[in-house]
């Protein structure tokens, strides 16, 4: 009973280790039996030595690494939004230059005579704002009809709270006030 640990490549499992130390017990047993018990085997005394324990199947590859999986997701996704974002970032970049060169600003693209040729982008370009052009003055006749309009639609409208109706009240008699001025306020 004093033998050494058996060192296995690949370790068996429980039941199979349960079952070879059955077969060892059997032997001992077969072994010490009395001469008569030996004599009804009659011919050989060697018994063959038990195979090794089988080998547990391999698990796939997709099962072993298992735990794997949700990160190699969640870096695919984080790749793809990064690709996707720069990608439209560039996309607005070139709208930017087709709007300036649409000003009449001309691109400025210089290649050099290495294999990859190199384009720069100009600065854009101070925006030249022209006057705007003011309309013609409303005459006064039509600014109180336009007074009086709105003056309509504001005894049309409903206050909800004492606060919108003292409002509405400040806005109706400042509009009136215009209406029966001599001089009204240009718009």
């Amino acid at each position: 009973m004093s033998e050494a640990p058996k060192l296995y490549d690949n370790k068996p499992k429980k039941a199979q280790l349960k079952k070879f130390q059955e077969q060892q017990k059997g032997k001992d047993f077969a072994s010490t039996s009395s001469g008569a018990a030996a004599s009804y085997t009659m011919g050989s005394q060697t018994t063959p030595n038990p195979p090794p324990p089988p080998q547990p199947p391999r698990e796939s590859f997709a099962r072993r690494y298992k735990f794997l999986w949700p990160l190699l997701l969640a870096v695919n996704f984080t790749v793809g939004a990064y690709l996707f974002m720069r990608t439209k970032k560039k996309d607005t970049g070139i709208t930017e230059e087709d709007a300036s060169s649409d000003v009449g600003s001309p691109t400025v693209s210089t290649t050099t005579v290495t294999a990859t040729p190199v384009t720069e982008n100009p600065l854009p370009a101070p925006f030249i704002m022209q006057p705007v052009k003011l309309p013609d003055p409303i005459p006064d006749s039509q600014q109180r009809e336009l007074f009086k309009h709105i003056l309509e639609e504001k005894r049309k409208v409903k206050p909800k709270d004492p606060e919108e109706k003292k409002q509405l009240d400040e806005e109706k008699a400042l509009l009136k006030q215009f209406i029966r001025a001599k001089s009204i306020p240009k718009i």
